[in-house]
């Protein structure tokens, strides 16, 4: 057989075994993306057919531009991601060591309990937070009235409602990047620490130019992981606040399912989702850009 032949076998054999895979990939994420985007550019309504669509153009899009609920749910919708960035990444790098490096007994019992909090439905989570948030009964309230310290309103305070959904992602969401940092640890050799340790670097030094330097792709992941997770929130909205009150934690996901299935505005709602994914794409590609960049740097130097 030829190289040439060979080279051929291969590329067949490849796209044999890809083509299911991208087949699913095409059915079920590029067609209903186009499909959205295809929406996005009609008036519909949910309760008609698609044979009454009537064409808008980017005329949904200016309309979001221009739109006070829109831009509001967007505003929420950032610093959401901001306060969950900034909250969850460090908690679970400094989780992810303590689990890792001291020689304890009792850590695996420990990463399965920070694990445990994700695989709970957070349907279910989310009826059990809105219990402890309760203003009256909860269990959050009555611990902080016996410190003497009055209790914030939780989910009925505009100023404190959101604050309230994201400490709720934190605590559901640690457990799982906790593990990914583990993992990321597992990857550094043993000999990279006992090279720092003979030259005299301490635990801070050996934290701040060993370990993590060398977790930065797997914090780059957690990050970009988080702000998806983030953007996407839907759940507790629905369950907790209903995006409100007064519209504080109405965000791009909640905002699309009411305009689409309560306001039977699909038009409107797909241009909002279209824009989400933008928004989506958009993060994923600034922090690979940053991790690129870096990256080049530390090769230059």
């Amino acid at each position: 057989m030829t190289v040439q032949a060979s080279r051929s076998a291969r590329r067949g054999a490849a796209i044999a075994f890809l083509s299911p895979a991208m087949a699913v990939i095409v059915l079920f994420v590029a067609v209903p993306i186009a499909l959205t985007f295809w929406i996005s550019l009609h008036d519909w309504s949910m309760y008609t057919p698609l044979s009454q669509m009537t064409w808008r153009g980017l005329g949904n899009y200016t309309d979001l531009l221009h739109s006070d609920d829109f831009l509001n749910a967007l505003g929420n919708t950032l610093v959401y991601v901001v306060l969950v960035l900034v909250t969850t990444v460090p908690l679970a790098l400094a989780l992810g060591m303590l689990l890792y490096f001291p020689k304890a007994a009792g850590k695996a019992v420990a990463r399965a309990a920070l694990f445990s909090t994700y695989v709970i439905p957070t349907v279910a989570i989310a009826i059990v937070w809105g219990a402890l948030y309760a203003p009256d009964y909860g269990p959050i309230s009555q611990a902080l009235g016996a410190v003497g310290i009055d209790s914030p309103a939780w989910l009925s305070d505009p100023q404190t409602a959101l604050l309230s959904l994201v400490i709720f992602h934190v605590w559901q969401m640690t457990g799982y990047y906790t593990i990914l940092v583990i993992a990321g640890l597992t990857q550094i050799p043993d000999d990279v620490y006992e090279a720092a340790r003979i030259d005299g670097a301490g635990f801070w030094r050996q934290t701040f130019s060993v370990t993590l330097p060398l977790l930065r792709r797997t914090t780059t992941f957690i990050v970009l992981i988080a702000a998806i997770n983030a953007i996407q929130v839907f759940d507790p909205v629905y369950i907790l606040t209903q995006g409100g009150p007064a519209e504080s934690t109405t965000v791009l996901s909640y905002a699309i399912q009411r305009a689409a299935f309560q306001n039977g505005m699909a038009g409107q709602a797909s241009a909002m989702a279209f824009s989400l994914l933008l928004v989506l794409v958009a993060v994923a590609g600034v922090v690979l850009a940053a991790m690129r960049r870096r990256t080049a740097a530390e090769g230059r130097s």
